[in-house]
């Protein structure tokens, strides 16, 4: 198969040190050497020292992990993520394209604006409600735009068990005391240990090479980021109350789209992959289940 082929010539993976890169790290595990690459080992957003990198090591699939994702620092740091979620992919696109490797982007639902009515196509307009859906949406274009075989995944609400995330923010705040939780914005909650094993399972496909492009990877179904905590606290036994309030009642930063849930059919379409519903991966992640 020409995907295992491309995995055993190396995998090179940035962003390493993040939640999905230490994920990526431990999925991709025996399909091929993995370099997991921090910011120390080398900046993306540094046009010559990703092309010297990517020169030396030849890997056959680049894996971007690395991202600007502090939504509400954007609005004022645009210029950071800018060089990181859009600029930078352009570099690991190019030098991908020069040693003949593949490439895995990861992207967001907050490409769109949140109108929809229905869960979000990949051939559905997009229309950022703020600069880092902005940033990530030329990132998309920037990759998509070089003749290589690429995979951009859009996913959503990412997640873990470690680090700062939604899931273990709640677990903090739950000690404090009762929680407020916006109950008006619906999504699709997505650990990164699912959104890892759907990266190996695109690079072990045997038509994989055949199968490139845009593709939405976040769990099946919808919840609010209300409907999420209750079932965190849910989960994890905790005595606190979840009370739900509206949007205009938590005022942030940088305005997030009301509806981003995103649709799974083209990745089972064409690559038969499946990601499980929002509330079973949860609830698997948080028992340690397979």
């Amino acid at each position: 198969m020409a995907s295992a082929s491309e995995a055993r010539r190396g995998i090179v993976l940035f962003g390493a040190h993040g939640q999905l890169g230490r994920a990526l790290t431990r999925a991709l595990a025996g399909l091929g050497p993995v370099y997991a690459l921090s910011h120390a080992d080398c900046d993306i957003t540094d046009e010559a020292a990703v092309h010297e990198l990517v020169q030396r090591l030849r890997p056959g699939i680049i894996v971007n992990a690395a991202a600007y994702t502090a939504v509400d620092k954007a609005e004022t740091e645009c210029d950071a993520a800018l060089r990181i979620n859009a600029h930078a992919p352009g570099y690991l696109a190019d030098a991908a394209l020069a040693v003949g490797a593949w490439l895995v982007h990861y992207s967001t639902d907050y490409v769109f604006d949140g109108a929809a009515a229905r869960p979000y196509r990949e051939d559905d307009p997009t229309a950022p409600l703020n600069v880092y859906g902005e940033t990530k949406r030329l990132g998309e274009e920037a990759v998509l735009a070089r003749p290589i075989t690429a995979f951009v995944l859009r996913t959503a609400w990412l997640y873990d068990r470690e680090g700062r995330n939604f899931l273990t923010t709640i677990q903090r705040l739950a000690a404090q005391g009762p929680l407020r939780i916006v109950a008006d914005q619906y999504g699709s909650p997505t650990p990164v240990t699912v959104l890892a094993q759907v990266t190996r399972a695109i690079m072990a496909h045997p038509r994989a090479a055949d199968c490139a492009g845009l593709y939405h990877a976040a769990c099946a179904g919808v919840t609010s980021w209300h409907g999420f905590a209750e079932a965190i606290v849910r989960s994890l036994g905790l005595a606190v109350a979840v009370s739900p309030i509206a949007t205009a009642d938590y005022r942030t930063a940088a305005r997030r789209p009301a509806y981003s849930v995103l649709d799974g059919g083209r990745l089972k379409e064409r690559l038969g992959i499946v990601l499980p519903p929002w509330d079973r991966a949860l609830a698997e992640l948080l028992t340690g289940a397979p």
